[in-house]
Order: C-alpha cells, then sequence, then structure tokens
C-alpha cells in the first residue's frame, strides 16, 4: 500500500500489529480503499504467511454456489454435483480466509461460518461428516455491519466473533497528501504498458485537478483516472495537462445559445429583471472566461483545467463568447 499519510500508517501500523495475533479481523473501509491489500498484509506477517491465503467475494455467487465454494460438497448433493469437491476452507487449512463483501452473506450461511469460527467444524454441502480446520478469517465490507445488526440483516453473535479487533482504512480524501505519491506510481506503470521511454509528469493544473478531486471511488477510481489521462494525452513527451475525471461526459459539448434580443415592444411584455440577470450572467462568463485566459497564457488546455471545464467545452464557450485568439499574419512592407 503506497503513501506516507500518517492516517494511513497508523491503519498499516494496526494491521501489523494485529497479524501475529491468531483471530479472526474485520477490514472496514470504504470501496477502492485497499481492503484486500490489507487482509495480505495481515496474513503475510502473521505466523501463517507460508499457508494458503483463500479469498471469496461472497457478492459474486449466489447463496448455493457459495455454500459449496466455502464448505464443499459431496457427490448428488445437487444435479451436476457428480463428484465430491473440497470448500475453500479446507484448501485453507492452516491459512487464512478472506472473505470480501462479507454483509452480503446470507442468514443461514452466517449461521454456518459461526460455527466455523467458533469450533473450526463444519459439514460439506450434501454430507453428514464433520470435517475441522484450522483456518484465521478475514472479513472484509464497506457496509456498518453495527447497523444490519441492529435491523435483523447481520448475526450479531457473529459480528461479535469476527471482531476480535477492527481495521479502519481511510477514505483517499482522508489522506490527500499520498494522492501525487499514488498518482506517479500508477502513471509510471501505465507508460510501461504503453511503451513509453519515460514519464514526463503532470503540469500543476492536471496535479491541482488530481488534488481537489473528492475521489468517491478512493485509490481504485485515482488509478483509472491516471490511466485514462495518460492514454488520452498521448504524448509522451510533454506533462500530463488534462485530466480526464469522468470518462461518461460526452465531448460534444452544446453551449447554451446567447439570450435573444427582444424587439421593440416585446420587452415590455416580459420581465426586465429577468432580461437583466440574463444579460449580465452572460457578461459575467465572458469576463470570467478573458481573465482565465490571460491567466493562463492563453493556453486552451490550461484554461479548461483551471475553470474544471472539458477541452471542448471550452473551445465552445471560447468561439460563443468571440475570444479566439487569431494568428498574425506577416507583417506588410511599407511602400517606397
Amino acid at each position: 500500500m503506497i503513501g506516507n499519510s500518517a492516517a494511513l500508517a497508523s491503519a498499516l501500523d494496526n494491521v501489523s500489529r494485529l497479524a501475529g495475533i491468531n483471530r479472526p479481523i474485520l477490514v472496514l473501509g470504504e470501496r477502492g480503499t485497499g481492503k484486500e491489500l490489507a487482509a495480505e498484509r495481515l496474513h503475510y506477517l502473521s505466523t501463517r504467511w507460508d499457508a494458503p491465503l483463500v479469498k471469496v467475494n461472497c457478492a459474486a455467487m449466489a447463496e448455493t454456489l457459495l455454500e459449496s465454494e466455502l464448505f464443499g460438497h459431496e457427490a448428488g448433493a445437487f444435479t451436476g454435483a457428480t463428484r465430491s469437491q473440497r470448500g475453500r476452507f479446507e484448501r485453507a487449512d492452516g491459512g487464512s480466509l478472506f472473505l470480501d463483501e462479507l454483509a452480503t452473506m446470507s442468514m443461514r450461511l452466517q449461521e454456518k461460518l459461526l460455527r466455523l469460527v467458533e469450533y473450526g467444524e463444519f459439514e460439506r454441502l450434501g454430507g453428514q461428516q464433520t470435517l475441522q480446520v484450522d483456518v484465521r478469517v478475514i472479513g472484509a465490507t464497506n457496509t456498518d455491519l453495527q447497523q444490519l445488526a441492529a435491523e435483523g440483516g447481520f448475526r450479531s453473535d457473529l459480528l461479535d466473533r469476527l471482531s476480535f479487533d477492527v481495521v479502519h482504512l481511510p477514505a483517499l480524501r482522508q489522506r490527500s497528501e499520498d494522492i501525487a505519491e499514488l498518482a506517479e506510481h500508477f502513471a509510471v506503470q501505465m507508460c510501461s504498458e504503453l511503451g513509453w521511454d519515460l514519464f514526463s509528469g503532470f503540469t500543476p493544473a492536471a496535479m491541482t485537478a488530481l488534488r481537489d478531486h473528492a475521489w468517491p471511488g478512493n485509490v481504485r477510481e485515482l488509478k483509472n483516472v491516471v490511466e485514462r489521462s495518460l492514454y488520452r494525452w498521448g504524448n509522451p513527451s510533454e506533462p500530463v495537462g488534462e485530466v480526464i475525471l469522468d470518462a461518461f461526459k460526452s465531448p460534444f459539448y452544446d453551449p447554451a445559445p446567447a439570450p435573444r434580443v427582444p424587439e421593440s415592444g416585446e420587452a415590455r411584455e416580459q420581465d426586465p429583471q429577468h432580461l437583466d440577470f440574463s444579460k449580465r450572467m452572460v457578461q459575467i462568463e465572458k469576463q470570467l472566461l478573458q481573465d482565465a485566459l490571460q491567466a493562463n497564457g492563453f493556453h486552451q488546455r490550461l484554461t479548461a483545467n483551471a475553470l474544471g471545464l472539458t477541452y471542448d467545452q471550452l473551445r465552445g464557450m471560447v468561439r460563443k463568447h468571440g475570444l479566439a485568439r487569431r494568428k498574425r499574419g506577416p507583417a506588410k512592407k511599407s511602400s517606397p
């Protein structure tokens, strides 16, 4: 996990301390904060490091399939079960099992999980023999499990058993000082994938855009934005000057038409305050564009980044207000 912020350092210190304690652990954090990486750190810093670390996404499977995946099944347990199969708990024996999206597990499976965590015992689906395993369970979710338990959606006794301690991972907005280092890391990786010899960095405006974004998708979202921005920039010799935060935003921006000036006599039928407001807003928009263009040396990409607009949005507004800078032609020679 990359970063030097105090928030991340505190979380990782907690993970390191808990690694050597053979108890179930819960890892909580928003989507994209690195819960799986924290689980790997818990496993590989523990005495179980040379045993398997098995991972399961509970939200990715239907209940019957998840039960079979976790606990295994005997031949004939369901249609298509032609032979016995070991489950993830058996394969993780002696090691750790990471249960991602734990809150999506059904109440019936929660009961079976409780027995396994409590006693290390379970039966395969369709089986009668009680099996035993030694597995450390690491659960993860972005759901408020205490609230879910209060509402009857999660077993309180299982929550008590799983939460020997809880690792809280900070959101990216809570460790904004790590954004530059993370962005550089993902950019270098993307340059290698694109076949670029070097990464020329980000312009100050681009880095400001990265730091100012709220990052609801956290590190995973940052990775996507950095990779997308490099790919679209396409020029390894120049610093990336445009950050593509929203891939769904259409580049075919249709600027709003300028307000129509009413003919004589028509103005009396409309609200004069509304007309004054519309004209004033157009004037403010034009002045803001002029000031931003001037401050950025009439470089339209830099101006767009400074205003939080896409390059195509800015171009449309520049055309709308007639602010395009015309190139000067060659000076005419004076007649003798």
